[in-house]
């Protein structure tokens, strides 16, 4: 059985939970949901066989629920099975874990935990707040695990490792494409790459470009990353027609994901900027990325001068506001997406 430590992240959790060692309780938390909702599945498949869960797994949700009552399934001895399973699903909203009474009962558990349970809340949309006293009780008794929304520069490495685990690869374009694309939503990049290797099952492990833009659904002519090169290439009738192209679909092309990418390349340039050596090679080294992709920095540096990318970033954190809702006076995505583009070209 896996013991109580620091907070880990979820790929150590999983890769515990896989080979079967289970801790007594978990406390999953954080801005991204995806994690949180695949560690819960982990523990469910490893915790019990279908035969033993009608009689030894209890799921609550919050609102429906208190400590009490989870901590009185929690002391149930299992019936016809190695372990009882308690699931406690949108923990966030449980009435009273701020509460002192109930506070103290989980604590008294916490310190002498069922050894036939495992108990797992699963707290989403947020952190819990690190100074509150519930927190500090867990620190050492419970696996406690923060599922961060993952950082534009970490996606790739993510997709990889998805890549991995369905037992597919693909080249470090591919990945950009997938990753320019899809965006961050962890649910989505599982979702399409699971409907990639549905299609493909049986004719190739290997994405290439041709199988992500036909099993996804990525425009070959029309994406992010067409847009990023019609700007470094100052194309502005390229760039308006494929904004006019993401107009007609703002669920599959919303301005707010656009506008991210966007503001992920341009910041990155300007890190370009204050490298020494602003060749391709330099910029593939200083900053850690694929020579494929340093070119067209190395290019964009040539294009775009340090004080006009300042510019620009300052231009993309008004159109995110204005995507936003923010001083937007009832303007369209398309048109904050026009305004942007002209005052990127301009």
């Amino acid at each position: 059985m896996a013991t109580a430590s620091a907070e880990q992240t979820p790929q150590q959790v999983l890769k515990e939970i896989n080979a079967g060692k289970l801790a007594p309780v978990y406390f999953l938390h954080g801005e991204e949901d995806y994690f949180i909702d695949k560690i819960s599945q982990a523990i469910e498949h490893k915790a019990l066989s279908d035969a033993e869960r009608s009689f030894n797994q209890v799921v609550v949700y919050g609102k429906d629920t208190t400590i009490g009552t989870i901590i009185n399934n929690a002391r149930r001895f299992p019936m016809m099975a190695e372990r009882v399973l308690v699931i406690v699903r949108e923990a966030q909203d449980l009435s009273d874990l701020n509460k002192e009474e109930p506070q103290k009962l989980l604590e008294s558990y916490l310190k002498q935990p069922q050894p036939t349970t495992v108990l797992v809340f699963a707290y989403k949309h947020g952190k819990l707040d690190s100074r509150k006293a519930i927190a500090k009780a867990l620190k050492g008794k419970a696996v406690v695990v923060v599922s961060d929304k993952i950082k534009d520069y970490q996606l790739p490495t993510y997709i990889k490792e998805q890549l991995d685990e369905l037992k597919l690869k693909a080249n470090e374009e591919v990945i950009r494409i997938l990753a320019e694309n899809i965006g961050s939503d962890l649910s989505r990049v599982h979702n399409e790459l699971e409907k990639v290797k549905l299609n493909i099952a049986g004719k190739q492990t290997e994405l290439t470009a041709d199988t992500v833009h036909k099993f996804i659904g990525i425009s070959r002519d029309y994406n992010i990353l067409e847009l990023q090169k019609a700007l470094l290439a100052k194309d502005v009738a390229k760039a308006n027609k494929i904004i006019v192209y993401f107009s007609k679909d703002p669920k599959s092309h919303p301005a707010i994901g656009h506008i991210a990418m966007l503001f992920s390349f341009f910041t990155k340039l300007l890190m370009a900027h204050a490298l020494p050596n602003k060749s391709a090679e330099g910029i593939a080294s200083g900053m850690g990325i694929a020579p494929f992709i340093a070119k067209e920095y190395a290019m964009a540096v040539r294009t775009f001068p340090a004080a006009k990318v300042m510019h620009i970033i300052s231009a993309l954190r008004e159109a995110d506001l204005r995507a936003k809702g923010v001083d937007s006076a009832n303007m369209t995505e398309y048109e904050i997406m026009q305004e942007l583009i002209y005052k990127i070209l301009h």
